[in-house]
């Protein structure tokens, strides 16, 4: 008799081949062989697989471990999406305050250069008072001033306009019953802002209202008299 190849089937090329004598009578001896003991029988495959898929024993953990993971990964998914849109928001806060200070000293450098310019302006407004603004010297001035205009420069400082301590500078004051308050009469020198900054006051004389010179005199009572002292005499007989 030729032993029996078992459990050969299903192995790799690579895998040794075991070969397992299961004859219970020696082909040599005659004798009967003892039985094989349990721990070398083979488990079957089905009973493998079975212990690889059974639920936990009493006692153990139940929890997923890839649960947990899971979760882990969500949090810090979070927390990095949320330092993204604080930067994000930080960054944006940024830009506005660098956009805001460049746009500062723009109009600062600009109010500086008209600043300078104001003794010029002067020049010419004096010039157009006495006639001798006219021809080419006109057409040059008007363009200075349209330019001036034009990059924000204003003036203020009329005549009639209510006073205003904070853009008017009074050098001189009077009164008259023919104004209701404080106002400009006359314009010494004219004043200018540049956007919301005033570059220079205007130099005014200011008429404020004179109490009592327009006031109704009241006529005499009886038994009184009259103001101005006045006495009327009888009539004689």
């Amino acid at each position: 008799m030729t032993p029996r190849h078992e459990d050969t089937e299903g192995r790799g090329p690579d895998e040794p081949v075991v070969v397992r004598d299961r004859r219970r009578v020696d082909p040599q001896t005659g004798e009967v062989r003892p039985p094989a003991p349990e721990s070398e029988a083979p488990v079957p495959a089905e009973e493998e697989l079975a212990g690889k898929h059974a639920g936990p024993s009493l006692g153990d953990s139940v929890v997923d471990d890839a649960v947990s993971v899971a979760s882990d990964v969500e949090k810090q998914l979070a927390e990095r999406t949320a330092d993204l849109q604080r930067l994000q928001a930080e960054y944006a806060n940024y830009r506005k305050r660098v956009d805001r200070d460049r746009e500062a000293v723009v109009l600062r450098a600009k109010a500086s250069v008209v600043e300078d310019m104001l003794p010029l302006l002067d020049d010419l407004e004096r010039a157009e008072q006495h006639g001798d603004l006219t021809g080419a010297f006109k057409a040059v001035g008007d363009k200075l001033v349209s330019g001036l205009q034009r990059a924000g420069l204003e003036s203020f400082g009329a005549e009639g306009e209510p006073f205003d301590p904070s853009v008017h500078e009074a050098v001189q004051h009077n009164t008259s019953p023919d104004v209701a308050g404080p106002t400009v009469t006359v314009v010494m020198r004219r004043g200018y802002r540049f956007g919301d900054r005033v570059l220079r006051a205007a130099l005014v004389a200011v008429t404020d209202h004179e109490p009592g010179a327009d006031a109704p005199v009241d006529p005499p009572v009886g038994g009184e008299l009259p103001l101005d002292g006045s006495i009327d005499e009888p009539n004689q007989k």
